[in-house]
């Protein structure tokens, strides 16, 4: 019997931070957000770094890691920073680049990047 475990967000928004599924973890958008909700000063490359240990920080947290990430799919506010934002996300996937899908979009609060990922987690 396939079992769903949702985990819940600590924020008052309605959705779960992540879910468990089918051996795989999804974890809901994540923007560069601080403690109180508002977006992190700083151009892409710091609101990158920021979303990406949030990221990590999660998945560690249910017991995987950057290495198991197999897609990613990510929402940049300005086209005119991908380059930018690909020199900062190549850094956390040492262990090889998931799967990716980039567009451009209108994000909260002006943010300049949002980014989801499911990670291969089997039996965890």
């Amino acid at each position: 019997m396939n079992q769903i475990e949702r985990i819940p967000t600590p924020m008052p928004v309605p959705f779960s931070k992540a879910v468990r599924a089918g051996g795989f973890l999804f974890l809901s958008g994540q923007l560069a957000m601080n403690a109180d909700a508002s977006i992190v000063e700083g151009d892409i490359t710091v609101q990158t770094r920021v979303v990406l240990e949030r990221i990590a920080a999660t998945l560690q947290e249910l017991g995987s890691g950057m290495g198991d990430v197999v897609k990613t799919t990510v929402w940049l506010g300005n086209l005119d920073d991908f380059a930018a934002f690909n020199d900062e996300y190549r850094k956390h996937f040492t262990a090889g680049l998931p799967a990716r899908s980039t567009v451009e979009a209108k994000l909260y609060r002006d943010a300049k990047v949002e980014i989801e990922v499911t990670a291969f987690a089997p039996g965890r």
